[in-house]
């Protein structure tokens, strides 16, 4: 199969305890440097990303928020694909005194154990929401959406087909967007629920298991 392009979840995936190794960084700047496209798929809000990840513009896009977001790094332009949650709802959360509780351009994030309230209150307001899980974290989005939405609409605007992309993640919410991949990887360092559904798995850990993805894609012909 022919790959012409990485997709890559950042924390636990690219990034160890929210930093992307030196070396790392070198060896997407080289895959990009073969012409390949080069996708970040990740549960943080932009803001957030780019203040632990300032290299960002390493990256064709960006889908954050885990999926409602694609970011264009170069015109630094964000194209919101939906709605969030109504402000009736967060504030709900915070009267039951859900902490930490934030809110981002479209996600509304909290930490386990919270999704048991979080849940009740999407019930009893009626609203059409999803709560997606993410080692700890907590996430509510609109229910059409995740990774793999938000991962689709970028390759939409890079002209790149999901078959020839090779996806690699860690967590719960990364396995939506590896399913749509030509090729899906999990890190060694990733939950045993996603490496048994991923097509391969890394030898190593975060960015070392990535930069085995990237070596071997270099090393074969577009």
């Amino acid at each position: 199969m022919r790959y012409i392009a990485l997709a890559a979840d950042y924390d636990g995936t690219l990034a160890s305890r929210g930093t992307v190794a030196a070396e790392t960084v070198e060896a997407l700047r080289r895959l990009a440097a073969t012409g390949r496209g080069l996708i970040l798929v990740t549960g943080r809000r932009i803001d957030d990303l780019m203040r632990v990840f300032p290299e960002v513009a390493i990256f064709d896009r960006v889908v954050a928020e885990n999926g409602p977001l694609v970011y264009r790094p170069q015109t630094l332009e964000t194209h919101v694909l939906s709605k969030p949650p109504p402000a009736a709802f967060v504030e709900e959360l915070r009267r039951r005194g859900i902490q930490p509780l934030t809110a981002g351009q479209v996600f509304v994030a909290t930490e386990q154990p919270n999704e048991r309230v979080v849940q009740e209150v999407i019930a009893e307001m009626g609203l059409d929401l999803q709560v997606i899980l993410n080692k700890g974290s907590v996430m509510v989005l609109p229910a059409s959406v995740n990774k793999a939405t938000g991962l689709s609409a970028a390759l939409e605007e890079l002209a790149i087909s999901p078959q020839e992309v090779v996806g690699i993640g860690d967590a719960e919410n990364d396995e939506a967007f590896l399913t749509i991949c030509g090729l899906g990887i999990a890190v060694a360092n990733g939950l045993d629920s996603l490496k048994a559904r991923a097509d391969q798995v890394t030898r190593g850990e975060n960015g070392a298991g990535v930069r085995e993805v990237i070596e071997w894609l270099i090393s074969t012909p577009i």
